[in-house]
């Protein structure tokens, strides 16, 4: 069940990430599934333990949906520095 949670979490977690970082029209849903969880494991490793919050992985909740959302913007913030020498 957690692998379900994971790929809808997941898809909407990158595509929210990808219009933030302005990628959408560069992407498709699989790549927005990838980068979401991606995104929430960066997150996860990274911010939640600075935050206090869970992660996906221990139950949905808005904090830890925030947190993935952070960790996937910082994925595509990074892939785009390395693909454009600039973040959008």
């Amino acid at each position: 069940m957690n692998f379900i949670i994971w790929l809808i979490v997941g898809g909407i977690v990158g595509w929210l990430a990808s219009l933030i970082m302005r990628t959408d029209g560069q992407q498709g849903i699989l790549l927005n599934i990838v980068v979401g969880i991606v995104g929430a494991f960066i997150g996860g490793w990274l911010i939640s333990p600075m935050v206090g919050t869970g992660t996906i992985n221990d139950g949905f909740s808005i904090g830890s949906f925030i947190v993935s959302l952070i960790g996937a913007v910082i994925l595509l913030a990074i892939v785009n520095l390395f693909r454009r020498g600039r973040v959008r």
